[in-house]
């Protein structure tokens, strides 16, 4: 709601952060006007799920993740276990299950994403809300982390117990059994409630494993504290194998996952990817600004561009990945004008090229070119693709192989290495190459160096270009 980006809920806390000299700028002191003030203001008075899910299809999605409770321990389901929700407060709406019906109801597979692991939220959100400025003229008036349900008489908010959202007083890194029970009640009545097909968490995972490689007798897995996610993981698998007549078609995605278990879930990389094909799925977890909405990207025009995006996606699929995109919302729940024409162009790409996307399996190999050189994966960090027409990302579905150049040859033609006459990878014949949005017929010729493809003087699309290989 206040559109100053991500972990807003506790930097408005911190004096001498940004978001904390917004907030008294722009709302007052947080000793008088805290977190549960700005999620009372919170209406989404023009969010329109149904149009957006329309445009995220066209742009290519496939599956939805909500957000079902960040760090700030606010849900955003009809939560019953948590007063503090957006059905009483805030919009007056199930966020989660509307985003699910119409996901739904649109064809798309629905996901949760669930943030309010211990670890962050208990953490390093709450502590800061009973504190206070340690200078200035308010030194030492304690944050309204400290009021309790009778402060609330008269006001907007009498009736509901504070310490619900703030946590009860407590330092940090301090344990607290309630708190991490409340957790695990809150994540079931998500799985009750909507039966996700994916659960993600914005958490690693710590596996335990003896000398052998075995998994040990006592099982350390963390998402956030110990121990928990094998009840989650088995509370969300037999639920879901209960909703599909015993088949398993639950996700559940976590961070830094040990190899020994990569078939149990999927590995998810935050502003990151996997280095080269992999076995089994994986995801690309991506956003075009910055996580939570900031309004100063937009005056800046600083979006992630959809000519980096869409290189990006297309070498993540040819790795056996997905690309999981946030596109974060204002308060109020439209997207602005920049975000629009960044899911337009997205769509626009779509419209030509998703038959190399949709329903594809990796090649034999996934690409050749300058940017598949091994190269220092850095946290945190998407890499950046230069439009190189040597860069060539291959998928495959039925009988016919995919190359996508990632630019476009300024020359007029194009030169695909891995598919030289006496390749290993394609040892058959190559019968057809088509250019997928192309009217005209290709000129093509197999010789030593590679598949050269003559390309027409305009091409079909911006920023990567999809060939259809068919065996003779």
């Amino acid at each position: 709601m206040p559109e100053q980006g991500d972990w807003y809920a506790r930097n408005m806390y911190m004096q001498g952060s940004a978001q904390y000299e917004y907030h008294v700028t722009h709302f007052g002191h947080p000793s008088q006007f805290g977190y549960k003030d700005i999620c009372h203001l919170w209406k989404a008075d023009k969010w329109e799920p149904d149009a957006l899910i329309k445009l995220y299809k066209r742009a290519g999605a496939d599956y939805l993740v909500a957000l079902a409770t960040h760090h700030d321990n606010f849900d955003c389901w009809n939560s019953k276990y948590q007063p503090w929700n957006c059905v009483n407060i805030g919009p007056k709406r199930d966020v989660v299950g509307t985003w699910a019906q119409i996901a739904r109801s649109n064809g798309l597979r629905f996901g949760v994403s669930y943030h309010g692991t211990p670890h962050r939220t208990w953490d390093e959100f709450l502590p800061v809300r009973y504190k206070s400025d340690t200078a200035g003229t308010l030194a030492g008036i304690p944050y309204d982390g400290l009021q309790t349900i009778a402060d609330g008489k008269g006001k907007w908010w009498e009736g509901m117990d504070p310490q619900m959202l703030n946590g009860k007083p407590h330092a940090k890194n301090t344990p607290c059994p309630e708190f991490v029970q409340q957790f695990l009640l809150r994540v079931q009545d998500v799985i009750d409630s909507y039966s996700p097909d994916i659960l993600n968490f914005d958490d690693g995972a710590q596996f335990v494993f003896d000398e052998g490689g075995q998994w040990a007798p006592d099982l350390k897995v963390w998402l956030g504290i110990p121990d928990l996610a094998p009840q989650i993981m088995a509370y969300y698998y037999n639920k879901n194998m209960q909703a599909h007549s015993g088949r398993l078609e639950g996700v559940v995605d976590l961070k830094e996952v040990p190899e020994p278990v990569w078939g149990t879930l999927t590995r998810d990389f935050e502003f990151g990817m996997a280095d080269g094909l992999q076995e089994k799925p994986w995801q690309t977890e991506a956003c075009i600004g910055n996580w939570h909405y900031r309004r100063s990207l937009l005056e800046k025009h600083a979006y992630q561009r959809a000519s980096s995006i869409i290189p990006l996606f297309v070498d993540i699929v040819s790795k056996n990945g997905n690309l999981l995109l946030s596109i974060p919302l204002p308060g109020h729940g439209e997207p602005d004008s920049d975000e629009v024409s960044f899911l337009n162009e997205l769509a626009e790409w779509q419209q030509v090229n998703s038959e190399a996307i949709k329903g594809t399996r990796p090649w034999k190999i996934y690409g050749e070119g300058p940017s598949t050189e091994v190269r220092k994966i850095v946290a945190y960090q998407l890499p950046q693709i230069k439009p190189d027409p040597t860069d060539i990302r291959f998928t495959t579905t039925g009988e016919a192989l995919y190359a996508i150049a990632l630019g476009w040859p300024a020359n007029g033609k194009l030169l695909i290495k891995a598919l030289a006459e006496n390749s290993t990878n394609y040892p058959g014949k190559i019968g057809k190459v088509e250019l997928l949005g192309a009217k005209s017929q290709l000129k093509w010729s197999r010789r030593t160096e590679g598949l050269e493809i003559e390309v027409p003087n305009v091409p079909p699309c911006k920023y990567a270009f999809s060939f259809r290989i068919l065996a003779s």
